[in-house]
């Protein structure tokens, strides 16, 4: 396996197996895995349920839209932990090593500021749905019950790319004190 590009640029770092990655991001695996877990289950039972019942349960797609909004945060703090969030690779890959490292500091930044700023709103809108007794369309239940975790998972992922981003500055400055020449 070649460890550069057909031009002679070096190929982009590969993700960590799922063994070399920290104690701490087997937090999102394992959520992630619960969570998937729990949608088949209930989907499964749905749809055991109305094929012998010609009907329904009513708050399996409430439940399953909820999980599947948990599975997305969750998913995405697990790829930002690991630098597989979205790039440009064109632009992300290319030039020097310090213009990558650049680029990579400055992308963890901008998700952190992004997830921060979400986790920072979405305070207000859990406040509102406690303060006004919203309740959920399919089963009544108070809807910051729900709501309650986007802030939580959008913070999650600004911890994430902070720690990202402070990876990455001791990389970049233990390969400069290291004297790597470019």
């Amino acid at each position: 396996m070649s460890t550069s590009t057909p031009d002679g640029r070096p190929a982009a770092p590969t993700a960590p197996a799922a063994a070399d990655a920290p104690r701490s991001l087997r937090l999102e695996d394992w959520l992630i895995v619960l969570t998937m877990a729990a949608l088949a289950l209930i989907t499964f039972v749905n749809v055991v349920v109305r094929y012998f019942t010609d009907a329904s349960f009513a708050w399996t797609e409430e439940i399953s839209v909820f999980l599947m909004i948990v599975l997305a945060l969750v998913g995405g703090s697990a790829a930002v932990a690991r630098q597989l969030h979205i790039r440009i690779e064109f632009y992300a890959d290319g030039g020097s090593e310090q213009r990558r490292q650049r680029l990579a500091q400055f992308g963890a930044l901008m998700v952190a500021l992004l997830f921060g700023l979400i986790t920072v709103l979405s305070i207000r809108v859990v406040w509102d749905d406690y303060r006004f007794e919203e309740t959920s369309p399919g089963i009544g239940v108070p809807q910051w019950w729900y709501s309650v975790w986007l802030p939580v998972l959008c913070a999650l992922t600004t911890a994430r790319a902070l720690q990202l981003f402070a990876r990455l500055r001791r990389k970049a400055s233990s390969s400069a004190t290291a004297g790597v020449a470019p």
